[in-house]
């Protein structure tokens, strides 16, 4: 296949995705079914997640931008490899960008679904095959063992890292660990981005590392105004998987009469830690701007995202742009082009 092939069957599969989500195709159908697997993956937020992927990334031009900024022969490979992709099964389609990048240089994708997965990948590689059937002879995936391969692209936990890198070691491999993302608020964000900073929170319960965990606050921060902004989320409660964690760590902090503010559908706590558990928002004060980036840069292997509309903290993103990354935002800052390009 040629590379303007390959981007074609990537462009037309975002045609097709936001297609079939709006009308009863079996693509659609197991968006809708895949809580029945893992009841974290509600139909809203398979449909979001995949939506996001087309608009974002299946464009022409956002995938012809994103290839211009490479040397061409990047691309172009003469030697294709057998590249493991092992997908974690924290959000939906968390494995489409490696699967894309594989594809795009034109190596052989043997990926391992998460058991959590809900059905969510096998139904985009039919959905892909479908469109350029070609793709079959690039394409494996399974949710057992995988063998024969080259080089390894994995994500999980810092435990699974561990194992990762004990059994992988001698791979040429991109090994991801935990991450979580903050935001640095000033106190004077509009109502509009405190909304934004909602779904970058709440957005598949705060399960994914672009999900913001942690909250930078000045000295003597209303939490009130925020509090109000976030209330368009509070059907969040209604889930019972988050009804369960709120309620608990709520019990837990009365119990032990541990600070914290309590919304009625997310508690917020004073805390050092980055990774909040689900439904809860740690905060943290600082003193200046300075130490703000301080402590940013202190916590950098740590951090996937920095969320704020203040210009002068290091590397953030605007509000609402966490959960909407560009083909460039690469997970934990590793080009996963420049890593298939150098097999």
């Amino acid at each position: 296949m040629t590379l303007t092939e390959r981007i074609n069957a990537f462009i037309q599969l975002g045609e097709r995705i936001l297609k079939d989500i709006t009308e009863d195709t079996l693509f659609n159908r197991t968006l809708n079914n895949a809580f029945t697997h893992n009841q974290w993956f509600t139909p809203e937020y398979c449909q979001y997640a995949i939506a996001s992927i087309a608009k974002q990334w299946l464009t022409t031009k956002a995938l012809q931008n994103w290839i211009k900024s490479y040397p061409n022969d990047k691309f172009n490979t003469t030697n294709p490899k057998r590249v493991a992709v092992i997908m974690a099964g924290n959000v939906p389609f968390v494995g489409f960008h490696d699967m894309l990048c594989t594809l795009l240089l034109g190596h052989h994708f043997v990926g391992k679904s998460s058991s959590k997965d809900g059905g969510l990948m096998q139904a985009i590689v039919d959905l892909l095959i479908e469109i350029e059937p070609q793709f079959g002879y690039f394409i494996t995936l399974t949710d057992g063992k995988i063998d024969n391969f080259d080089a390894v692209i994995a994500t999980g936990s810092d435990n699974s890292a561990r194992y990762f890198e004990y059994y992988f070691g001698k791979y040429p491999s991109i090994i991801r660990k935990n991450r979580h993302s903050l935001a640095v608020l000033s106190g004077t964000e509009c109502d509009e981005d405190l909304e934004a900073l909602a779904n970058d929170i709440f957005l598949y319960f705060g399960l994914g590392c672009r999900n913001v965990s942690k909250l930078l606050v000045p000295i003597n921060f209303n939490f009130t105004k925020l509090i109000e902004a976030f209330k368009e989320h509070n059907q969040i409660i209604n889930h019972n998987k988050y009804a369960n964690n709120y309620d608990y760590h709520r019990a837990i902090y009365l119990m032990n009469k541990v600070e914290h503010l309590d919304s009625g559908f997310f508690l917020i706590k004073p805390d050092e830690g980055i990774g909040s558990p689900v439904g809860v928002i740690f905060y943290q004060n600082y003193s200046s701007i300075e130490s703000a980036n301080e402590y940013i840069a202190l916590h950098t292997d740590m951090l996937q995202c920095i969320v704020s509309s203040i210009p002068s903290i290091t590397n953030s993103i605007a509000f609402g742009k966490s959960q909407n990354p560009e083909l460039t935002d690469y997970a934990d800052g590793i080009d996963t082009i420049k890593f298939l390009s150098s097999l």
